[in-house]
């Protein structure tokens, strides 16, 4: 027997491709990358890096909720950003986002993300 359970909510965008919202095991979740994905529509989002950090991490917000926390049981966090140009922006939009004392982190760019994504961004939860 287990004791690990899937977590999926119709308030972040579905997966688009074989994996899982989330995965929660005891009191750890480990959420899977967000993009900029509007969840009723599935389409990425418009406005450019400010409006896409912005819906990454409230579609972060809605599977750490479906998960039985909120972002600030966030231990640690991946982001990954297609130009790290954007760094300062992302940084003060978690600021909205999170408080102190913030996850530890990991930011790095990379040469694409899915959809044509500017940011994808990861968690876990200690819950």
């Amino acid at each position: 027997m287990t004791n690990r359970a899937v977590i999926s909510t119709d308030r972040a965008p579905a997966a688009i491709g074989p994996y899982s919202q989330a995965v929660k095991v005891g009191n750890i979740a480990w959420l899977s990358g967000q993009i900029p994905l509007d969840p009723g529509t599935m389409e990425l989002v418009e406005g450019g890096i400010d409006a896409q950090a912005r819906q990454v991490f409230r579609n972060l917000a809605a599977v750490a909720e479906a998960a039985g926390g909120d972002l600030d049981d966030a231990v640690k966090l991946n982001i990954s950003l297609t130009d790290l140009g954007d760094f300062a922006t992302v940084n003060g939009i978690m600021e909205e986002f999170f408080k102190a004392p913030y996850p530890a982190r990991a930011c790095v760019q990379v040469a694409a993300l899915p959809k044509g994504a500017a940011i994808e961004v990861e968690a876990q939860l200690a819950l």
